[in-house]
């Protein structure tokens, strides 16, 4: 197959990434967002693949594998849990209106477009031409991260932004070495645990997920 090809699908996995991290800013139910997470990991853990399997990078290979684990079936799976389990399946109430978030995120798309620019020129990778949709995804998901306020959302945005940042090292240099890739996917496993325990602990003490009302607490 010729590398033309590669291109064009590696750029059509990119505009779904892209178009994921839309819905997932405008998904107003949290099972709905972990779905959308989950496909995105699975939409990531494909174009790293073919990346792999188009340059000869072969430690592509073990980073598309540890996405797919983690992003399409380890994190979905303990995030339909948690929802269960904390009985939170209800729709997320945005701290800006659903067409206010969407202007605001056309303008950061242009901005992360605009940003990237200089920098895919200086590129030498096959997948530069993606580096602007990789920031255009890490500024889509802090934009949803800074507008929701249950804690699950927030966390689903933060994983969301890691899936952004890694699309664009891939686009930029190819990914980064594979210790560095585990130290991250550790540090993600723990984040999951600890935001299972604080996720218990926030519903017992205000019997609710909403992060607001942690500003009921006064020093004493």
């Amino acid at each position: 197959m010729p590398l033309a090809y590669h291109l064009q699908f590696i750029n059509l996995l990119a505009a779904l990434l892209l178009l994921i991290a839309f819905a997932m800013l405008s998904q107003r139910r949290i099972v709905g967002l972990v779905t959308l997470f989950a496909w995105q990991g699975a939409a990531l853990s494909l174009a790293t693949a073919i990346v792999a399997w188009s340059t000869g990078q072969h430690h592509l290979y073990y980073s598309a594998g540890l996405t797919l684990v983690l992003k399409v079936m380890v994190m979905p799976w303990f995030f339909y849990r948690l929802v269960k389990r904390l009985d939170v399946n209800r729709e997320v109430e945005p701290m800006i209106n659903i067409p206010t978030t969407m202007l605001i995120g056309i303008a950061l798309v242009i901005f992360a477009f605009n940003l990237a620019m200089p920098i895919s020129q200086m590129a030498g990778t096959v997948m530069r031409s993606t580096l602007g949709i990789a920031m255009a995804c890490v500024l889509l998901s802090f934009l949803m991260m800074i507008t929701r306020s249950k804690a699950i959302t927030q966390v689903i945005g933060f994983m969301a932004m890691e899936n952004g940042l890694f699309f664009a090292a891939t686009s930029a240099t190819y990914g980064m070495p594979l210790v560095v890739e585990m130290g991250v996917a550790l540090d993600v496993m723990i984040a999951l645990f600890v935001l299972g325990i604080m996720s218990f602990q926030i519903r017992e003490s205000f019997d609710s997920m909403d992060l607001k009302h942690m500003e009921s607490l006064k020093e004493r």
